[in-house]
């Protein structure tokens, strides 16, 4: 179901914040100048370069160049306006099949979240963000402490269930990470809960040990439930670039996911790494996050990011190769 809770001025507010967090770490800055000229191989190498330097990565910008040139042919080019018009056309067309906001049937309950990711990335942030989402959204919600790692995650998720009035389900750090879930999901049937987030502790995708104890942990839900978890959401840091997507491909292959969420928009992240993400993987985009507050989360929208991630040439970008001073 799309963010329905939030109003037309709160998104418009969140993606102004997001064209602002972008444009400080560089945003795709193309530049200006491309009046007069045609899209040639010189032209294309230097778009493709501004397209790597945003961290889209090399096969995402040759499908976007491609996209470009398909849109703009071999005719000279009339003003900047153009090629800008141009290219954010070829982004929502890149983008537009993983704008697929989470959607909550309703013969599923309780329908279970787990978050995976890496150490560091924002899980547990992004699970008490979730959490009060959907409570604006009129569901009723329970957090699962399975980050039992670190005594830290656990009392995090408590403070979001306490400040949001949200049940917390956990038990001891150190304590079996799929035990937690199991104990949860069978509260959370008990009590006819809406939605269980699920909390898993971070893990680098490189560590075969512990993907497959992520892999035990989708094992137990299904005991419960065998189309659980219904959603396996992994949590993305946007500013650890190329990398991400190395992330994300072995997570998918570790429990086939079904959703991304990508943060830390404003740690000084280009945000051309989710276009890579989105090449390589049929997953679609849940949400983005440019913050630590409830606000700084919201519904991916593919027009409106890729605006975003446009936006810091309108306050000039770099100079076109063309019109530097010899």
């Amino acid at each position: 179901m799309p963010n329905t809770s939030r109003t037309p001025k709160q998104r418009a507010g969140f993606f102004s914040r997001l064209r602002e967090r972008l444009s400080q770490g560089g945003g795709l800055s193309l530049g200006l100048g491309f009046s007069g000229r045609k899209l040639d191989a010189e032209l294309e190498e230097e778009l493709e370069t501004q397209l790597l330097l945003a961290d889209v990565g090399i096969d995402a910008a040759e499908e976007i160049i491609a996209g470009l040139r398909s849109r703009l042919g071999s005719r000279t080019i009339g003003d900047d306006s153009q090629v800008r018009d141009a290219l954010r056309d070829t982004l929502v067309e890149l983008l537009k099949d993983r704008a697929r906001p989470l959607e909550i049937p309703p013969e599923q309950r309780p329908f279970l979240v787990l978050m995976v990711g890496v150490n560091g990335s924002g899980k547990t942030t992004t699970c008490g963000k979730l959490a009060r989402i959907l409570k604006e959204q009129g569901l009723s919600v329970m957090l699962a402490a399975g980050d039992t790692y670190r005594a830290a995650a656990i009392e995090q998720l408590q403070a979001w269930g306490e400040r949001n009035d949200i049940p917390v389900i956990a038990q001891q750090p150190g304590a079996d990470s799929a035990a937690v879930i199991y104990d949860a999901f069978e509260a959370a049937r008990a009590r006819g809960i809406d939605v269980l987030l699920a909390d898993t502790a971070g893990r680098l995708q490189t560590k075969a040990g512990l993907m497959e104890e992520l892999t035990k942990v989708v094992r137990v839900a299904g005991r419960l439930d065998p189309e659980a978890p219904h959603e396996k959401m992994l949590v993305l840091d946007a500013s650890l670039g190329q990398n991400a997507v190395s992330q994300a491909t072995e997570f998918d292959k570790a429990v086939g996911l079904t959703g991304i969420v990508m943060t830390k928009l404003d740690c000084g992240a280009k945000g051309g790494v989710l276009l890579a993400v989105a090449r390589e993987l049929d997953v679609p985009f849940r949400y983005i996050g440019v913050g630590e507050g409830v606000e700084d989360m919201d519904v991916f929208d593919a027009e409106q990011f890729a605006a975003a991630l446009l936006a810091p040439q309108a306050a000039g970008g770099l100079t076109s190769a063309a019109n530097d001073p010899v």
